[in-house]
């Protein structure tokens, strides 16, 4: 009977709220008939119930599966790692598959896979990290919204102007959470003289703007210039080329068309530029306040370019329509730029009255980040129309670059005005049937 009466106990608890004195079998106070009669049932109710671990529904250091997230990489390279693990910061993410076109021979399609299209089939992906050439970008980017897929993209956002325009609808008509790679916005949204800035800005109270801000070197441009004498090589075994190029035009092989070297080649991104830019204007754009237009007039300083590959440039810059100025100086090429010296906004550009209305605004919301957005359904701080507005800053750079000459550009049509050769890269004919 001791043995017996340990088991009805157990039962109890696993039944019963321990603390409920109604549910405690006392041996003392009960006859040998009616414990008998009372323990048959108890063990009849535990049969019916399932004994469930921990994990399953959460508690003190569990996560329960509901808040548990599939995640993919597609694009393993250099960059791949970290982009995943920007895209896990503060969430509980299984890793469920990696993708990349250098997986042939290799994939199983289980959790190795060379083909993107086969991961975002899969039902128990919540959460795509891109960490591809950015030629990719744009089209896993709008494939990953429309199978309901989250996703955090590595910089830059896109190749060219049109498909950032394309994946902004795309997250906007799924619903869909979209963050770049790169991250600088969220320490300028909390530094007091940035919002001072960003909130003067935003009031269109300041007119004309005479703010210049320059970037001085760290842009990467001979390092990522392109080699336009290489021989063809033998593609590796282990490479879908054909799948490598995909929406960029089908080229023979040579290996620094591959790897981070691809910086180099138009066909893939836009060299140091694009590589590095993207990083440095990210938090500047949000400071001053430009996260829904782009410049209206780009000129900047070059040689004559090659048709395949990025070269040197020495400087662009880029004004926004009420006058406030971007540069980009290379310092790798050419004179310095000379034409404008840096200077900020304050409180003091503006007339009393003006400045008591900056003052009377409310702070700018809070950036959510990647994880804040994903649990909350809310925008990202880097979503995907500020991202595309700063990748259009460098395409309309590299733009000026391949032209040699000043452009005029439309931030709400997004072409170029006037200029029917330079408007050709804005929206470049694709490989089908890659179409963004």
């Amino acid at each position: 009977m001791g043995h017996f009466s340990l088991q009805v106990n157990f039962s109890c608890e696993l039944l019963a709220n321990p603390h409920n004195s109604g549910m405690t079998l006392k041996a003392s106070s009960v006859s040998r008939r009616r414990f008998l009669k009372t323990s048959s049932a108890t063990v009849a109710a535990a049969a019916t119930c399932q004994i469930v671990p921990r994990h399953v529904v959460g508690g003190a250091g569990q996560t329960p599966p509901s808040e548990t997230f599939g995640g993919a990489l597609i694009g393993v390279g250099g960059r791949g790692p970290g982009t995943y693990n920007g895209m896990c910061r503060g969430l509980n993410v299984k890793q469920l598959a990696l993708c990349d076109v250098k997986f042939v021979g290799r994939a199983d399609n289980k959790k190795v896979y060379t083909d993107f299209r086969r991961v975002l089939e899969r039902k128990d992906i919540d959460l795509i990290a891109i960490a591809t050439p950015p030629h990719w970008h744009a089209l896993i980017s709008i494939a990953a919204a429309e199978a309901g897929k989250d996703v955090l993209c590595e910089k830059p956002m896109t190749r060219f102007i049109a498909e950032g325009r394309a994946v902004v609808n795309a997250f906007k008509r799924y619903n869909r959470v979209f963050q770049i790679g790169t991250f600088g916005r969220f320490g300028a949204s909390g530094d007091r003289g940035k919002i001072i800035t960003h909130k003067i800005m935003r009031s269109g109270l300041l007119k004309p703007c005479e703010a210049v801000h320059i970037k001085a070197g760290g842009l990467k441009v001979k390092q990522w210039s392109g080699d336009p004498g290489l021989l063809p090589q033998s593609v590796p075994g282990s490479l879908d080329w054909d799948f490598y190029c995909g929406p960029s035009p089908l080229k023979p092989y040579v290996r620094p068309r591959t790897g981070g070297t691809h910086r180099g080649y138009w066909d893939y991104e836009g060299g140091g530029l694009s590589d590095m830019a993207q990083h440095h204007f990210d938090p500047v754009q949000w400071t001053f306040g430009k996260d829904d237009t782009s410049p209206v007039e780009i000129e900047a300083h070059a040689p004559p370019p090659h048709p395949e590959c990025t070269g040197m440039w020495g400087w662009v810059e880029l004004k926004y329509a009420d006058g406030l100025t971007f540069a980009m100086d290379s310092r790798e090429w050419g004179d310095r730029y000379t034409r404008k010296k840096e200077r900020g906004v304050s409180l003091n550009d503006l007339s009393p009255e003006n400045r008591k209305k900056v003052e009377a605004m409310p702070d700018p919301a809070k950036l959510l980040s990647f994880a804040e957005a994903v649990k909350t359904r809310g925008q990202a701080g880097g979503h995907a129309e500020a991202a595309h507005r700063c990748a259009t800053m460098l395409h309309l750079a590299n733009i000026a670059i391949r032209v040699r000459r000043k452009i005029k550009y439309d931030p709400v049509k997004e072409e170029i005005i006037g200029d029917p050769e330079a408007n050709r890269f804005v929206n470049p004919p694709t490989r089908a049937p890659w179409h963004p």
